[in-house]
């Protein structure tokens, strides 16, 4: 079963980057930091765009300002306005602490544990090939686990944020 849950997670997440690379117009290539590579603007022998085909070595990975010692690799739109796709690195033994976003967040673990709950007694590990969906404005926990670094991919439909939240506040979501 574990398995099946990370095929299904590795061909999620290259229908993405195809679909993300099926563009006609040249807006990856001018929106996204991605190392110079010819293949979002290339095009087939007929005419089509191609597909963008990138290996995890081949993103150019940027430090997350929010939370220093985290990366990202953005593959459309921006984290830092409004709708993006990217891939996240995180380091071993990273704890968040309390926090929430603004915009729903939606995750498939790659490698490492991450774990995220309401808080961290009941905090719960997902491993590669889960998939953590989390509302926006939900306080939550998360962070890696010792051990090895947590790779994910992340969309959401709004800019990135993390804002802490201290121990005890309000919790609407809860």
């Amino acid at each position: 079963m574990k398995r099946f849950f990370v095929i299904l997670a590795a061909l999620s997440l290259m229908g993405i980057i195809i679909a993300v690379g099926d563009r006609s117009d040249n807006s990856l290539a001018q929106t996204s930091p991605l190392k110079a590579n010819p293949t979002p603007a290339a095009k087939t022998m007929n005419g089509d765009a191609a597909p963008v085909m990138l290996s995890i070595a081949d993103m150019n990975w940027v430090e997350l300002p929010e939370r220093p010692g985290m990366r990202y690799a953005v593959l459309s739109g921006d984290p830092k306005t409004g709708d993006y796709t990217q891939m996240r690195k995180v380091p071993a033994g990273t704890d968040n602490g309390l926090h929430r976003h603004s915009n729903e967040l939606k995750n498939v673990i790659i490698s490492g544990a991450w774990y995220t709950g309401v808080d961290m007694a009941s905090a719960k590990d997902f491993g590669p090939g889960s998939i953590v969906v989390m509302p926006g404005d939900w306080t939550h926990v998360s962070g890696c686990r010792a051990g090895s670094d947590c790779v994910f991919y992340q969309e959401s439909k709004g800019k990135f944020d993390f804002k802490p939240v201290t121990a005890g506040a309000a919790n609407p979501m809860r």
